[in-house]
């Protein structure tokens, strides 16, 4: 009985080994097909050029400035970490492409606020890695395009309350964001210094340079966060000011336009917003599209004061149902 159990055992293990054999032989050959397709043209099969989708390594310039500030690109360290940003941002692909339609539309409102404050153009890029243009809150409560805490939009004077939050205006924060900055260069006389300051504080920026003993950025050891934080906005610089080399191409009619709206002052609270609305021919939806900062359905004005809100228009003011008039 052994010796028959024996016997078919070694049958199928050789049976097992012919198919084994067979099977590689056809894999083989069918490589060798393969192989045979790509004879006379070996080099462009080398070269991968077969592969649709290939990663490019990206080329640094060989200057760069900040606010008019050298940025030491003869640093190996400063080199690389800016590499790293470039090659991040550029491969972010959904992300960045994004980014670069949001620019055309909400740059041309900021840039006229930082010419008027006298802070440089640069630090709209700033905006780009804060909240990559909208009205984004962090887990810790930061808020709007510059991401202002409740404290320190309070401290320049942004209001804030149950039923507007000013954070979320993107003028008014911009104007609290240049009085900011421009208070940072006045105490470190360099627009770098204060861009790091923006991340992680103007206390945490003195503290380092009497400890480490050094004034600029590039020398300092400081939380991850702030080591990547100037270098997120060189990198945003470099591809929102050149998107093609970097592998962003947008149609001529998909960046991203400025809204079309007109501008109405009121003086009188608005006991439903909903109403008001209805009375501008448009809906809540789209005021509160316009003026983010509206966070209620009511809005209450005291006397002497008053209040801009924007209505849509043009094609800005189209809505798809039909609006019923309050019963």
């Amino acid at each position: 009985m052994r010796t028959r159990n024996l016997l078919l055992a070694c049958g199928m293990a050789i049976i097992l080994i012919g198919v084994a054999a067979a099977v590689t032989f056809s894999l083989a050959q069918s490589n060798d097909e393969q192989l045979e397709e790509y004879e006379g043209t070996d080099q462009e099969f080398l070269s991968f050029d077969h592969i649709d989708h290939i990663t490019h390594d990206i080329e640094l310039p060989d200057t760069m400035t900040f606010c008019g500030e050298e940025v030491p690109l003869d640093l190996f360290f400063v080199r690389e970490r800016l590499e790293r940003e470039l090659l991040v941002n550029s491969y972010l692909h959904s992300s960045t492409l994004l980014l670069l339609k949001r620019s055309s539309r909400w740059f041309p409102i900021m840039e006229p606020i930082m010419e008027k404050y006298g802070l440089p153009e640069d630090f709209k890029y700033l905006a780009m890695i804060e909240s990559s243009l909208t009205n984004a809150v962090s887990p810790a409560k930061a808020t709007g395009f510059w991401q202002f805490l409740e404290g320190t939009g309070k401290q320049y004077d942004l209001e804030i309350n149950k039923e507007v939050d000013m954070r979320y205006n993107v003028e008014k924060e911009t104007v609290a964001a240049c009085r900011y900055l421009k208070d940072s260069y006045r105490k470190f006389g360099d627009w770098t210094l204060s861009a790091a300051a923006f991340n992680c504080g103007n206390g945490r920026i003195s503290k380092t340079i009497e400890e480490q003993r050094v004034d600029s950025y590039y020398d300092m050891l400081l939380p991850e966060e702030t080591q990547r934080y100037v270098y997120r906005i060189l990198a945003l610089k470099l591809i929102t000011e050149n998107p093609e080399k970097y592998g962003f191409q947008i149609r001529d009619n998909g960046w991203y336009q400025p809204y079309e709206c007109k501008t109405i002052t009121v003086t009188k609270s608005i006991p439903s917003l909903i109403d008001f609305a209805y009375e501008q021919g448009t809906n809540l939806k789209m005021l509160k599209y316009f003026n983010p900062w509206l966070r209620g359905n009511s809005l209450t004005i005291s006397a002497g004061n008053s209040y801009e809100i924007k209505i849509p228009t043009g094609k800005y003011a189209k809505t798809h149902g039909k609006m019923r008039k309050a019963e």
